[in-house]
């Protein structure tokens, strides 16, 4: 299973480098909309282009930009209004930059991005997140292993034997390497999460199927956090 960061997380990323002059334009762009979606900024006075939202983050004097990636019931990285909670929400996904964000939506083969006022919002430091993580997996990984994850998910077993190999992310220059490492962690977290929640596995009873979701929502929760703290600057830890 390949282990991308959303779209959000990306542009958070390499909008904060070239906000902090530690990347150039040309590969900011080209790491922003690598793939097969053209990108439209949707709700900006004076242009639509991706290059158009990297200067309006510079003239409202912005030094990085946040992410953002809620559910209903958690409203991770959201300050409101309620406007952009509602669009963030039903995307996944945003990118908070000073008192304003950016959020995704994928329309066959462009990703629109929607601009909106933001607030100030509350976010789980770099350290706290990291813990979340850490305890989130080896519980996880024990209840499991007493679920009998290995026959119902052997895929599963298998990316939790293998956590110690983590997914090869392209951090831009100027991210902490502590962030890189833990960006990439939370993906495999929220990935394993993923795939063990696609379904019921051939769970025998409600109370089966319950168990396994009651471990594995604390996992989910925790990578999620672990993403947003690792690519928010606002609560990275001093150079």
């Amino acid at each position: 299973m390949p282990l991308e960061l959303p779209l959000s997380a990306r542009l958070a990323w390499w909008l904060t480098a070239w906000l902090r002059g530690t990347e150039v334009t040309d590969h900011v762009l080209d790491a922003v909309t690598d793939g097969d979606l053209a990108h439209v900024v949707d709700g900006l006075t004076g242009g639509t282009a991706m290059l158009d939202l990297l200067l309006e983050a510079r003239r409202s004097g912005a030094t990085g930009a946040g992410l953002a990636l809620p559910v209903e019931g958690d409203l991770l990285g959201l300050g409101g209004p309620r406007d952009f909670n509602d669009a963030a929400i039903e995307s996944g996904e945003a990118v908070v930059v000073g008192s304003w964000a950016a959020v995704p939506q994928v329309v066959g083969e462009v990703c629109h991005w929607r601009m909106l006022p933001a607030a100030v919002r509350q976010l789980p430091d770099v350290g706290e997140a990291d813990r979340m993580l850490r305890t989130a997996l080896l519980d996880t990984a024990t209840l499991l292993a007493d679920l009998e994850v290995a026959r119902w998910r052997p895929e599963v077993a298998d990316q939790l034997m293998n956590i110690g190999h983590l997914p090869g992310l392209e951090a831009p220059l100027g991210t902490p390497p502590r962030c890189a490492d833990l960006a990439a962690r939370g993906l495999q977290g929220w990935a394993i999460a993923d795939l063990a929640l696609a379904d019921d596995g051939g769970a025998v009873s409600a109370y089966e199927i319950e168990a396994r979701r009651a471990a594995l929502q604390p996992l989910e929760r925790a990578s999620r956090r672990a993403i947003v703290a690792a690519c928010s600057p606002e609560v990275w830890p001093p150079v």
